[in-house]
């Protein structure tokens, strides 16, 4: 057996067994392994019994230079120092009596100091376990933490808004709060609820070619469902909260409407919908403008008769309109659509406002078409009834002249269509107004009736908003002169020696944005 000490002044010590005789009856104990580390404690006594080959004298000199050759020294790691390798401390061989051969578990900083036997390591090992525990909670804590992070992202994203923010007190003309109420009207009056994708497939994803027109707030793509249904789309131009609360409106209104001379709302996309777009029955005809002064017009395309029906059905719309406390606020033939009967559809309440049974007048912001606008909001800025009775003027005045609301090709005094026809009626030159095709000068019905439907829309261009009659009375005005046979009298407008409107803002004098937020 030899043995050396594994540090700089180590010694050797060796015993020689001959073959033939058994070893020693006291043999030597089993070594202590020498722990890893650097620290003192790795300085320890290593011995083992070897064998030497034939050859091989007992002197040192040889055992010395059979040595330096160099040997292999395998280490079998005691059961008893798994553990202290599992709970990264060192194992120490114990040398006190009786405990040769038995092996304890210290930290490296507190080695001087461990606890000796079963009891040190289960110590050792308690407070591994403690560790990994608090691991494992830890871990767990984090996951739990992630998952409620997630959810509240999934939250968010659902219902739109900042989950950690405060309510918050928003005014009734919030786009954001009459958004939400406003298309879930959509579902509150049976109206169906359109996909964006369906709406996208229908329209040809928007093709610019499919484009019918501007509605005021957005542009009208022509579509077709996947039921064969024709529809037109209207499709909001921005998120501006003017043109948003403009689209707000035009839902909760048309939802509740139904009338033959009003167009059809047939649904809407939900709120959640990547895009706010509204669905109608297609009118497949144009608008009074388009046959008036448009690419639909054509000399003697509109006769005297036909123009009649269209200023007796528009007038039946905005009475009905007005009957349920709504103000269309927009009327001008751009907004009178024709179907191929040239029945009347009236279109476009975006700039529609209801108002409540027991306020007489509403203030309102100018969003009127120039041409259209009652001249005295320029004096009050309050839009009422009776400015859809003026802008119902302007149309009459265009049914007789097919002449355009506003033409700065004009006479400056002019370029506004209400100011000629107030001069031209003042001055009772109506035949100088009249559009020649009409048979004014040829058929003296025709000529009764257009007279007094010139008469009827002077009283409505009134600049005193109390001197114009109600939507109601110029409904029952038109129908009286529909089914009255004029034959050869000569009828006359009655002045009442009403004094002359002062001209109103024409739009070559007017600077101010007609489209605020």
């Amino acid at each position: 057996m030899w043995g050396f000490r594994a540090c700089g002044d180590y010694d050797l010590s060796f015993y020689n067994f001959y073959p033939g005789k058994p070893p020693s009856p006291s043999p030597t104990p089993p070594p202590a392994p020498p722990p890893s580390g650097d620290s003192q404690h790795a300085c320890k006594e290593v011995e083992f019994p070897v064998d030497f080959p034939k050859g091989i004298s007992g002197k040192v000199d040889d055992i010395l230079g059979w040595l330096s050759s160099g040997f292999y020294l395998q280490w079998n790691l005691p059961q008893q120092c798994h553990q202290c390798d599992e709970n990264n401390t060192l194992c120490l061989s114990e040398h006190s009596k009786g405990n040769q051969g038995h092996f304890i578990c210290a930290a490296p900083n507190h080695v001087a100091g461990a606890a000796s036997g079963p009891s040190g390591a289960a110590e050792v090992k308690s407070k591994a376990n403690t560790k990994v525990i608090a691991g494992i909670t830890a871990g767990v804590g984090g996951i739990l933490i992630i998952c409620f992070v997630f959810f509240l992202i999934y939250y968010r994203h659902r219902h739109r808004g900042n989950f950690f923010a405060l309510p918050k007190r928003r005014s009734p003309s919030s786009p954001l709060t009459t958004l939400s109420a406003s298309m879930a009207s959509c579902s509150r009056y049976g109206i169906h609820l359109f996909s964006y994708e369906e709406l996208e497939q229908a329209t040809d994803n928007f093709n610019s070619n499919q484009e019918l027109g501007d509605g005021g707030f957005g542009t009208v793509y022509y579509g077709k469902l996947r039921d064969g249904r024709e529809v037109a789309v209207k499709r909001l131009y921005e998120n501006n909260c003017k043109r948003v609360e403009q689209f707000m409106n035009e839902v909760g209104i048309l939802a509740r409407l139904r009338h033959p001379n009003l167009v059809t709302l047939y649904g809407c996309t939900s709120r959640h919908s990547r895009e706010l777009l509204l669905v109608y029955e297609f009118i497949s005809n144009g608008t009074v403008a388009d046959h008036l002064h448009g690419h639909r017009a054509e000399s003697g395309s509109l006769p005297w008769s036909t123009r009649m029906s269209i200023a007796i059905e528009t007038a039946q719309a905005l009475t009905y309109l007005h009957a349920s406390d709504i103000i269309h606020r927009d009327v001008k033939t751009n907004n009178i659509l024709l179907d191929q009967n040239f029945h009347v559809k009236v279109a476009d309440f975006g700039l529609s406002r209801l108002f409540p049974t027991e306020v007489t007048h509403i203030s309102t912001a100018p969003q009127g078409t120039p041409g259209y606008v009652d001249p005295q909001y320029h004096q009050c800025y309050k839009l009422t009834e009776k400015s859809d009775v003026y802008s119902f003027g302007v149309v009459l005045i265009e049914l007789i002249s097919t002449k355009p609301a506003v033409d700065i090709t004009r006479h400056r005094h002019e370029i506004n269509l209400a100011n000629l026809a107030i001069n031209k009626i003042q001055n009772q030159a109506v035949h100088d107004l009249v559009d020649p095709c009409l048979g004014y000068d040829s058929d003296d019905s025709v000529k009764g009736m257009i007279t007094s439907v010139a008469a009827l829309a002077f009283r409505c261009l009134q600049y005193d908003r109390e001197l114009r009659p109600s939507m109601e009375e110029v409904l029952e005005v038109l129908r009286g002169i529909g089914s009255e046979d004029y034959g050869a009298e000569v009828v006359d407008i009655p002045m009442d020696n009403t004094p002359p409107p002062p001209l109103p803002i024409t739009p070559d004098s007017f600077t101010g944005k007609w489209v605020s937020c």
